[in-house]
C-alpha cells in the first residue's frame, strides 16, 4: 500500500492545505455537541481533518503510513494536544468494537491494493464505530480518473455503487459521485478524479 504522495510531501510543507474536508465540516454542522467525541482519522496525511475536528473538543487519533506526511503534520500544527499522531498501515491497524465515535478515511480506500481489502477495511472501521456514531469516506472512485499528476499512484477504483453497498442499512447523510478539479503545489499539473462522498450514521 501507497498513496503515492510522498514526492508531495517531500516537496511541500504543507500539501494538502490546512482547509478541512467538505464531509468533515459536514459533520460538523450534524453533530451538536462534539466535544469528547472519540475519533479515528486513517489516512490523515497532514492532519487538516484531524486538527479541525480536535479544535471541536473532540479527541483524535491520527494514522498514516507516510513518513514524511506525519513529519508535516507536526510541524504545521505543533501544539495540538488532542491529536495523537501516529504511523502505521491501516490493514494492519488493531481496533476494537464500538471503539469510536467517528471514523474518518479521506483519500485512503484508493490507495489499498485490492477490492476486497477496500471492503474488509470498510467493514471493520463499521465495526468499530459506535451505534449512531460516523463514518466519513472520500475515494477515487471507477467513473474517471486522470491521474497523470500522480506517477506513483496506482488506485483500486470501485463504482461508486460498490461504496453505497458497503453502508446499506446505514443512513446516509451524504452520499454523492462527483468531479473534483485539482492541481498540486508541487507540480501545479490540472487534472480531474471522479469521486465519491459518503457521511453515514450508524443504526
Amino acid at each position: 500500500m501507497n498513496g503515492g504522495y510522498d514526492a508531495g510531501y517531500r516537496a511541500c510543507p504543507c500539501f494538502w492545505g490546512k482547509k478541512p474536508g467538505t464531509l468533515v465540516t459536514a459533520l460538523a454542522s450534524e453533530i451538536k455537541d462534539r466535544t469528547h467525541l472519540s475519533v479515528l482519522d486513517v489516512g490523515c496525511g497532514e492532519g487538516k481533518n484531524a486538527v479541525y475536528l480536535a479544535s471541536l473538543g473532540c479527541r483524535v487519533r491520527a494514522l498514516d503510513i507516510s513518513e514524511f506526511a506525519l513529519e508535516n503534520a507536526k510541524t504545521a500544527w505543533n501544539g495540538t494536544s488532542s491529536v495523537s499522531w501516529e504511523i502505521g498501515d491501516v490493514r494492519e491497524l488493531q481496533l476494537n468494537t464500538n471503539e469510536y465515535d467517528v471514523v474518518v478515511a479521506y483519500g485512503l480506500l484508493h490507495c489499498l491494493n485490492t477490492v476486497e481489502e477496500i471492503d474488509s477495511t470498510v467493514q471493520r472501521f463499521q465495526l468499530a464505530t459506535r451505534s449512531g456514531g460516523y463514518n466519513i469516506v472520500c475515494a477515487f472512485n471507477l467513473r474517471y480518473q486522470e491521474l497523470h499528476a500522480h506517477p506513483g499512484l496506482n488506485p483500486c477504483l470501485v463504482a461508486h455503487e460498490h461504496y453505497l453497498a458497503l453502508y446499506e442499512g446505514w443512513q446516509l447523510i451524504l452520499a454523492t459521485d462527483s468531479d473534483l478539479i485539482e492541481s498540486h503545489p508541487h507540480n501545479l499539473i490540472e487534472h480531474r478524479h471522479s469521486l465519491t462522498r459518503i457521511l453515514a450514521r450508524k443504526p
